[in-house]
Parts: C-alpha cells; sequence; structure tokens
C-alpha cells in the first residue's frame, strides 16, 4: 500500500490521496511525476537563479501548478510555488523539511499549503505554495529581517534574537501578539534542532493594511541533517549559540525581553509537552529511513528535557 508524500496518508495503488490532491485544488483529481530528475532539477535552478528572487543554499525553483495539465511547470516569472529537489551533498532534504514544517502545523505555527511531489526519476522534491501571491500576479509586500536590518546573505548570522524585537516592535501592527509567535517559532526550533534560523529565514507581510510575521518557512532539522553540528541556534540568545538552557530560553528570553507573562508562556509550554505522542507519531510514519526516524525522535527527547 503507497503512503501519500502530501498527507502521510495510505492511498492504495495510488501515488496521492485525493485528501492531498485537494489540499492543492479542489479542482486537482491526479498529479503527474515532476517532468524532472532530482539532478536536472538542480541543473535548472543553478542556471535559472539569476533570473529568480528565491535563491539560497539549497536549489529552488519557481513552479506554476496547471490544474488542466495537472502537473506543476517551472516558472520564471509569476511562480505560486517552489521546489526543492533532493539535495547531492545532505541526506534527504526534501524528506526533512516536509516532516519539519508538519510538525510545526501539528504544534501550532502557522504555515503554507506544503507536501512532496515524485519526480521522473521516483526521488521526492519538497513544494511550498508562496504565501506572497494572490489573484493573477499580484504580490503582497513581503521584507525578511536581513533586509530590515540592512544585513546581507554574507551578514545574516551577525545578529542576535534579542535584537529582532524592536524591529518587530517598530513594524508590526500589533507587536505583543508577534512577539508571542516570535516565541513559539523560536522554541520550535530548538525542539526540532534548527540551527539554521538565519535573518533570512524570518520575515514581515503586509496584507489587508496589517503587518505581521509571514507563515513559518525553511523549517529544517540541520542538527541531523549535517554530520557534527557545533551550535543549536543561528542567532544567539544570551550571547549564546548552544548550551542554552530553560532560563536562557524561558526566563530571560520569553519573560525578560519578550515580556510575555507567566499565563502565556505556561499555556504554550503546555501546548507543546501536549503535541509530544502526535510529534514522535509524526516522525515515525515520515518519509525518513528509519536511522534518520531515530536521529530526529533522540533529538527531540533531548530537547524536551531541556525546556
Amino acid at each position: 500500500m503507497n503512503k501519500c508524500p502530501i498527507t502521510y496518508k495510505d492511498c492504495g495503488t495510488l501515488k496521492y490521496s485525493q485528501e492531498g490532491l485537494r489540499s492543492l485544488s479542489p479542482l486537482l483529481s491526479e498529479l503527474d511525476d515532476f517532468p524532472f530528475t532530482a539532478r536536472e532539477q538542480r541543473s535548472e535552478a543553478a542556471a535559472r537563479a539569476v533570473k529568480m528572487s528565491i535563491q539560497g543554499v539549497q536549489p529552488k525553483l519557481s513552479v506554476i501548478l496547471k490544474i488542466k495539465q495537472h502537473s506543476f511547470q517551472i516558472a520564471d516569472k509569476g511562480g505560486t510555488y517552489i521546489i526543492k529537489p533532493q539535495s547531492d551533498v545532505y541526506e534527504q532534504l526534501p524528506e526533512n523539511e516536509d516532516l519539519t514544517m508538519k510538525l510545526a502545523k501539528i504544534c501550532g505555527l502557522d504555515v503554507p499549503v506544503h507536501g512532496m511531489v515524485y519526480c521522473k526519476d521516483g526521488s521526492l522534491s519538497y513544494f511550498i505554495k508562496r504565501f506572497d501571491r494572490y489573484g493573477k500576479s499580484k504580490k503582497y509586500p513581503q521584507e525578511d529581517f536581513a533586509q530590515l536590518t540592512g544585513n546581507t546573505r554574507e551578514t545574516k548570522y551577525n545578529w542576535s534574537m534579542e535584537k529582532l524585537i524592536p524591529v518587530i516592535a517598530q513594524h508590526c501592527t500589533f507587536p505583543a501578539i508577534e512577539n508571542i509567535r516570535l516565541f513559539n517559532l523560536v522554541l520550535f526550533c530548538f525542539l526540532t534542532g534548527n540551527e539554521d534560523m538565519h535573518l533570512k529565514n524570518f520575515s514581515l507581510i503586509t496584507r489587508r493594511i496589517k503587518t505581521e510575521l509571514t507563515p513559518a518557512y525553511d523549517l529544517l532539522n540541520t542538527t541531523i541533517a549535517i554530520k557534527n553540528a557545533q551550535e543549536e541556534i543561528a542567532l544567539p540568545i544570551r550571547g549564546k549559540r548552544r548550551k542554552l538552557t530553560r532560563p536562557d530560553l524561558i526566563q530571560y528570553f520569553g519573560r525578560e525581553r519578550l515580556h510575555l507573562n507567566d499565563k502565556i508562556i505556561g499555556r504554550i509550554l503546555e501546548s507543546f509537552k501536549e503535541k509530544r505522542q502526535a510529534v514522535d507519531s509524526l516522525i515515525q510514519n515520515s518519509f525518513l529511513t528509519a536511522e534518520m526516524k531515530q536521529k530526529y525522535l533522540e533529538l527531540v527527547e533531548q530537547r524536551y528535557k531541556r525546556i
């Protein structure tokens, strides 16, 4: 029996469940393989990098979902989805990112439509719907925190989590609400081993005259993806990128810097604890190899004990 790479649910002899296809469009009844191998996707991404606005460390392709052709098609302009192929350096990045994004959703974070698609060579690529696009080629104003703070790709690690707070206060419509969302995101990244949340992985978006944090994106357990990870967080808290403690995360960052009260913090921590069993079950049901699943489970176990 097959398992849907969009929902992780059994789909019989089909490649995708109907629920998974409907999450892309209620009109989509089937989805063809993406007509490129992983290697071809990396080559296409490199060739198009100068034309696209979604450059980064991982190869990315801008695509459009063509309902009538029931397929994703590459689009240099006006793409409504992003596709990331398998890496030739790191193992199972699409499976890792898709799982981590699904874990974020379970834990109450706002995430875009996402999943995985089968490719011409049988590999899986990760896709995510662009949350900055609407209508026909219309775009919401969006800026990442590197842009907002005058940093670049070269200096995106030269900041701290504390210094994100005044940026939120300056630009967001309801800073107190966004502080709660930031706290949630930081705790989630700590629990899931994401030590690469640099300035370009945090963004603000303006929709209907409201400026707020974007849905979460680029969530990945980098600790199990790279060998011998030395840090636990990209932007330091209290000057620390490793050996973070509960006082660092909760007392210092949550209470003192974000000014969250005990009731809010307690509710957030309790919510993470309540989701623990669901987190483990989803990891077990993911498309990661048995070895990678075990590494993910062990890391989550260790991190939960520290908060």
